[in-house]
């Protein structure tokens, strides 16, 4: 049986499809619904069982987790990609207890039923990337991110890391993934979907202006990896089992919001069109202008199939998803 915390989520919920493709039903996800409407990207999966975080917290810290698992099944691996995803949230604590401690727990239940466990880190712990977005173990206690969500993460890497468990276990460095699903995720939705809300109310796209001389206007940039690729390399480390460590999971590119919008334009059927506003002061100092995935390492992992174009997966994102007002697996 599979575990899928934050299994509603844009990347969660694309891992479920995925796997229900493949045939495979044996899934428990675990989330949290609250006042959202993510309980639409639930509607269309296949999936044993459900349970609100709290209540899997409890199973993890009662150590009554075997026992729960439907038809008593025995657990394969937990896929961790639960947290708080906000790189804006003020909440320290909150974000440790929530990023930190869980993934923690989760860990090593999945550790003591000799299970797989793969969980999400970010591309947030590269910080201004100016040691680059190398996914070397080693680089780890160097990087320094510029959030408490970046911060977060980079705990439980290196939590992970000093206890020697990145031998045993995987842990991904998703960089700006996007795709359908991702309607619940308010100020945190990509540039797609809300550039696809603005068009459609405006014919306009408002995108910030650089406050740096080497960066045009709209010419920051950014690796962006559509969430159907997101999910199939995940999932190339629960059939790799002798793959382990960090791993960055992107397009390996580069893309300027400007192309990015580009795309959003021709795939809506509507000429270009941007108005350039200010960034505001707030983030302009934590605002990374440049990442990009290096993507060495997870090929060399044995993972080869080709990572879909951004117009080409825009298109697919606008047409098949947003248009009809479709998610995945409808």
């Amino acid at each position: 049986m599979i575990i899928v915390t934050g299994g509603a989520g844009l990347i969660g919920s694309a891992i479920v499809q995925r796997l229900n493709e493949q045939g495979r039903e044996d899934i428990l996800i675990v989330d949290h619904l609250g006042h959202t409407d993510k309980w639409r990207n639930l509607a269309p999966l296949r999936f044993i069982d459900y349970l609100e975080k709290d209540a899997f917290e409890t199973l993890l810290d009662t150590g009554t987790l075997p026992g729960r698992l439907p038809g008593g099944r025995t657990l394969d691996a937990i896929i961790h990609l639960g947290a708080c995803s906000a790189t804006t949230e003020p909440d320290a604590t909150y974000l440790i207890r929530n990023n930190f401690e869980y993934s923690r727990k989760a860990a090593l239940t999945a550790l003591a039923a000799n299970a797989r466990f793969i969980y999400a880190s970010s591309a947030a712990t590269y910080g201004d990337g100016e040691l680059g977005f190398v996914d070397e173990e080693s680089q780890l206690p160097l990087l320094r991110p510029m959030n408490m969500y970046g911060y977060s993460k980079q705990l439980f890497d290196l939590w992970a890391l000093r206890q020697d468990l990145l031998t045993k276990i995987v842990g991904i460095k998703y960089f700006n993934v996007y795709g359908p699903n991702e309607q619940h995720k308010g100020e945190m939705r990509s540039l797609v979907l809300k550039a696809y809300e603005q068009i459609s109310t405006t014919g306009t796209l408002r995108l910030f202006k650089s406050h740096r001389a080497a960066y045009g206007d709209g010419e920051q940039l950014r690796d962006f990896v559509y969430v159907k690729d997101a999910a199939a390399m995940t999932l190339h480390f629960l059939q790799n089992k002798e793959a382990n460590g960090i791993f960055n999971v992107g397009g390996g590119t580069t893309v300027s919001w400007n192309r990015l919008a580009g795309a959003v334009f021709t795939a809506m059927g509507k000429a270009v069109n941007i108005e350039y506003i200010d960034m505001p002061e707030s983030i302009r100092n934590t605002y990374q202008y440049l990442t990009c995935a290096e993507t060495s390492k997870i090929r060399a992992a044995g993972y080869t199939d080709p990572v879909i174009a951004v117009e080409d997966a825009v298109d697919d994102y606008i047409r098949n998803y947003l248009l009809p007002g479709k998610r995945l697996g409808d």
